[in-house]
């Protein structure tokens, strides 16, 4: 593992952490790399029940190395001179998947955000499932003030949250939001005062749910929007009809009579 991504898993919970904190997490190439394969690890992580995406330090990603810019500057070509593992998802550049990795895995992936998520640091924390984030963090799409714009999945995954106008609006502009406008546009799940101790809070409580209904619930509300009714409702039909009577879900009934903590097997499937 790159020392860039650094992973520790507790209780099926893992903590992943930008760890770059002398630069504000900034983007370099290792960090590319290190958040790809950080995911791609996790994907087959037996046991994995969640994730939380943070920031060693102060910041959760402040965006691109300025040292990256210079490059792009000088038409150096330093995205192809990240080695990434094999992907089969829609991202294909670097900076895409560092992104788009997150959206990947079976489980709920909560980000954590304080101090800065400018730029890339904001695309990253919009693979996540869930974001955390601390009322005076500072948030930007701040490609624009670089003469560029998003192309980290930003464009295609800020107007479900915000909606295509207020997503044009922060794209167009690039102001910087604090957290708790970030949560008022719909950009930000909840304001805490301390993001990250809410976000392993969180994660844990749903390691102590039915792990096979949580990756159903991840797929099927990922669907919402994206197919038609007709669809979605097939979908649901088939996840609960998988669901019902299985050894998981008779447990976390049994365990509910018996007010007692549920004793999960892990799930059957580990892709998506």
């Amino acid at each position: 593992m790159s020392e860039r991504v650094t992973i520790d898993i507790v209780d099926g919970v893992a903590d992943v952490r930008l760890n770059r904190p002398n630069k504000r997490n900034a983007l370099d190439l290792a960090m590319f790399g290190g958040l790809v394969r950080a995911g791609d690890d996790l994907k087959r992580q037996r046991g994995l029940r969640a994730v939380v995406l943070s920031g060693e330090g102060q910041d959760f990603c402040a965006g691109l190395d300025f040292r990256v810019f210079e490059s792009m500057r000088d038409d150096e070509g330093w995205a192809g001179a990240i080695e990434l593992p094999p992907g089969s998802g829609p991202a294909k550049a670097a900076g895409q998947r560092a992104a788009h990795i997150w959206t990947e895995l079976p489980v709920p992936v909560i980000a954590a955000i304080s101090g800065h998520a400018l730029g890339g640091g904001l695309q990253i924390a919009l693979g996540a499932d869930i974001r955390m984030v601390a009322p005076d963090a500072k948030l930007s799409v701040m490609e624009i003030k670089w003469g560029l714009v998003p192309d980290m999945t930003g464009t295609q995954l800020l107007p479900e949250l915000v909606g295509r106008d207020v997503a044009k609006e922060l794209t167009f502009s690039g102001r910087i939001l604090s957290g708790t406008e970030a949560f008022e546009l719909g950009l930000a799940t909840r304001v805490c005062a301390d993001p990250r101790g809410s976000a392993l809070e969180l994660a844990h409580s749903i390691a102590d749910r039915n792990p096979e209904a949580i990756t159903a619930a991840k797929r099927l509300l990922d669907l919402a929007g994206r197919v038609d009714l007709e669809t979605g409702f097939a979908a649901e039909q088939a996840e609960i009809g998988a669901l019902v009577g299985s050894a998981n879900q008779v447990e976390a009934v049994n365990a509910e009579f018996e007010a007692r903590r549920p004793r999960f097997a892990d799930r059957t499937e580990h892709t998506r």
